[in-house]
């Protein structure tokens, strides 16, 4: 019976609400050492997404032509999409690179220019990335990224997203990424205290080294968050990729982690 129920609102869903598919992956070191074939798995895996939002990519040669290798392959499958890339973020050279949107064109359009967070820049090392997008008559914009490592102590510069919604008042945010921080953490305590929400919990986005009685995932550490006076969360969860290979070994050929989406609609 609560199955039917969860099927029966999804149709309603459907058909009440106007909905976007957002996916995000941090898709390790997506650069020129992405072959062929890979690209094409990435493809098939993100493909029935409305916009992609992409962490990781290489800040030097070989990461803007991987994202242009990714869209001209959706470009294959039927639907026509778009894409931007950011330039390098600001951090020290090591931790460098780039954020990239690709989008259905004829779902979304993209408003203005996107781009790297300008206020806070000097305290975040990898500054999100910004593009704002239009479904129907209605806006919303995507702030895409990537943390610092887990023992770098992330939270140190995610306690200034609290800052975000006032410098953007009239954005509709969602934060979109890799946080290296797990939803529980007291980092995320004020954005929740103004009404966001992430839309997975307790959900682990890693991958392990080797899976252990059949447990592949390490940490919670992908997620986004929404504003829920703003946006009606419709559906969310994640993509065990990582189960179409023999192996956690050739799994982590393509990402270390997994895409986590949101479907949502616009208040």
């Amino acid at each position: 019976m609560k199955k039917l129920l969860s099927i029966l609102f999804l149709l309603f869903c459907s058909v009440f609400y106007a909905q976007t598919k957002l996916l995000s992956w941090n898709i390790e070191n997506l650069g020129k050492s992405k072959s062929a074939t890979e690209i094409a798995f990435i493809v098939e895996t993100v493909r029935e997404y409305d916009i992609i939002a992409l962490q990781e990519v290489v800040a030097g040669y070989g990461g803007s032509q991987a994202v242009a290798k990714l869209a001209d392959e959706l470009n294959r499958k039927g639907a026509k999409w778009d894409y931007v890339i950011s330039d390098p973020t600001s951090g020290s050279s090591y931790k460098k690179e780039r954020y990239a949107f690709i989008w259905k064109t004829a779902k979304l359009k993209k408003i203005g220019r996107a781009w790297l967070e300008k206020k806070f820049h000097m305290e975040i090392e990898r500054e999100p990335y910004y593009c704002t997008f239009q479904y129907q008559n209605k806006q919303f914009t995507v702030v895409n990224y990537h943390a610092l490592p887990k023992s770098k102590q992330p939270e140190r510069e995610i306690k200034y997203f609290k800052y975000l919604p006032e410098v953007y008042p009239t954005l509709n945010l969602i934060f979109a990424g890799d946080f290296n921080c797990p939803q529980s953490h007291t980092v995320f305590n004020p954005l929740k205290k103004m009404g966001y929400q992430s839309v997975l919990v307790g959900q682990k986005t890693s991958l392990k080294q080797k899976c252990k009685n059949n447990k592949c995932l390490a940490s919670e550490y992908d997620n986004m968050y929404y504003k829920t006076t703003k946006i009606k969360n419709l559906n969310s969860g994640i993509i065990s990729f990582y189960k179409n290979f023999n192996s956690l070994k050739e799994a982590r050929k393509i990402s270390d982690h997994i895409p986590v989406w949101f479907e949502f609609a616009l208040n």
